[in-house]
């Protein structure tokens, strides 16, 4: 294998070509660092790789083999972390929400979790130019939280009958519903299409209508001198003499490769950035990178998500059109009166045959399958499906850890605990009471709850105190002061809504950090 820096020392080398590493690949390479992405996944080209198929697509998603205890439903891999270039922007549903200023300080306003370093003044400009540079299409207003538009796209312009469903469900109980912000164009843009409602954007969107890292970020990278090295699997960071990050060991086709490196940027997501820094411990980092506060892999969170389905007497179809596109965060914030602190989002959620399946075949104690099974599915146009995204508070036991066992490159395996506490299921039971309200006001009957959860957050948390948190306000290791953390894993909550946005905006935000630092 030969590529252009590979005898040299590069600025920065990012391990992760996700939302994060994407964005932060561009910002650099366009200020004039010199930088090299590594990515154990593929570089796909839509048009050729890209299928509107469920079984084909599987591979998007990161399946490596991770040991999981958890006594409550628990996804590591599907809708968690994307595996290629891209990362899990190629496979998300493109919503493209903000942070409200309550989730940056739920210690001081209810008294759980712990409060984030920064506000969401810290964040604002930031949000605001990722929706510009990938023109985020939303509504005329959105009517909660900080920022009520307007977006740089219109919303999309047509509704699947899913959501038309949620929305009439939601004005007859008095709730407020608005179409739902998306990283999928409304309109022609640099070459890439609007959204024709093709459906499949879980398996990669062929058009190029939705956003990505994929088509907008790292080509821009590329074009500014960025190098790019697909295939290839980071095993180790290394660590010189004077305690500080020196470079990257990976493989690529069974051999080991190194890239020396001024800064090491980790973009591997929740459960790969902990994994990494803790088998990359040294004698003078005996418990692994970054973990003087013994932080790494700790208070890791998902978001509960579990589905509705309701049958209707009319065809609903839920293949039909974008996958969300509707949506309410009237139960967001806190209401003393419900008997639990924080909220959650409700989305209409479309559905493909084959994630339906799956879904509520463990939707009851027993099993579903054989005829009933087969007649459930017969039935699959008739059927709605509302998603919750609600926030799960931060725990110290719910963590990454190393297994005893080894994976093919002899690292050893992600181990992961987890468990809801009280308030979360509290938090989901309510979600799941007023999904079934909301479909029933809308003539459905219920048919299946299915369990889920999705979005991995935490485990390598920011702060302004280094005995119990990983890194600072940039992402920037208390340890090892050139060594970058830079996806969910900064987290400090979860919030009650999709993280990508700000896992972007946080990335830029590094970006600039760092190129000031390049610049004194």
């Amino acid at each position: 294998m030969k590529w252009r820096y590979e005898n040299e020392t590069v600025d920065i080398v990012i391990v992760g070509a996700g939302a994060a590493g994407g964005v932060l690949a561009k910002e650099l390479s366009e200020a004039g660092l010199g930088v090299v992405v590594i990515d154990a996944g593929p570089w796909r080209d839509p048009e050729k790789d890209f299928a509107s198929d469920e079984l084909s697509m599987k591979h998007l998603t990161w399946e490596d083999t991770r040991l999981v205890d958890a006594a409550d439903p628990f996804v590591t891999g599907k809708h968690q972390s994307g595996k290629g270039i891209g990362g899990g922007t190629q496979n998300f549903t493109g919503v493209f929400l903000r942070f409200h200023e309550s989730d940056f300080k739920t210690k001081a306003i209810d008294g759980v979790g712990e409060d984030w370093p920064i506000h969401y003044k810290d964040l604002e400009p930031y949000y605001s130019r990722i929706e510009k540079e990938i023109s985020v299409s939303g509504p005329k207003h959105f009517p909660w939280g900080n920022f009520h538009g307007p977006y740089p796209f219109p919303e999309l312009d047509s509704l699947s009958p899913n959501a038309v469903l949620f929305h009439k469900g939601c004005k007859s109980l008095g709730i407020q519903s608005a179409p739902t912000p998306l990283a999928i164009l409304s309109n022609p843009l640099e070459g890439r299409s609007a959204c024709i409602n093709r459906g499949f954007c879980l398996q990669g969107c062929i058009p190029n209508a939705k956003f990505s890292t994929l088509i907008v970020h790292i080509p821009k990278a590329v074009q500014a001198g960025a190098e790019i090295l697909a295939d290839c699997r980071v095993t180790q960071i290394e660590v010189n003499d004077y305690g500080h990050a020196c470079g990257v060991l990976f493989v690529h086709e069974g051999i080991t490769y190194r890239q020396r490196a001024k800064t090491v940027i980790l973009c591997a997501h929740v459960v790969e950035t902990p994994r990494l820094l803790l088998h990359s411990a040294t004698p003078h980092f005996p418990d692994g990178l970054a973990n003087s506060s013994g932080w790494v892999g700790k208070a890791i969170m998902t978001h509960s998500s579990n589905d509705v389905y309701a049958k209707f007497e009319e065809e609903v179809r839920l293949y039909k059109g974008t996958p969300v596109l509707a949506s309410t965060q009237d139960f967001y914030e806190t209401d003393p009166r419900r008997g639990f602190v924080r909220g959650y989002t409700i989305h209409a959620h479309g559905s493909r045959p084959i994630e339906m399946a799956e879904g509520i075949r463990k939707a009851n104690e027993a099993p579903l399958w054989g005829s009933s099974f087969r007649k459930a599915m017969q039935d699959y146009n008739f059927y709605g499906r509302l998603k919750m995204v609600g926030e799960v508070l931060p725990n110290w036991n719910n963590h990454v850890a190393l297994a005893d066992e080894k994976d093919e490159y002899g690292i050893p395996m992600a181990s992961l605990a987890f468990n809801y506490c009280d308030n979360d299921l509290k938090l989901l039971d309510h979600a799941v009471e007023n999904m079934k309200l909301i479909l029933r006001a809308a003539g459905g009957e219920i048919s299946y709850v299915v369990p889920d959860t999705q979005h991995l957050m935490g485990g390598c948390r920011m702060g302004n105190d280094a005995a119990t948190s990983v890194v600072n306000t940039y992402g920037q290791s208390h340890d090892i002061p050139n060594l970058f953390i830079c996806d969910a894993s900064l987290f400090v909550t979860s919030s009650g809504g999709n993280p990508t946005l700000t896992v972007m905006a946080l990335a830029a935000r590094t970006a600039d950090y760092i190129i000031d630092l390049a610049s004194s």
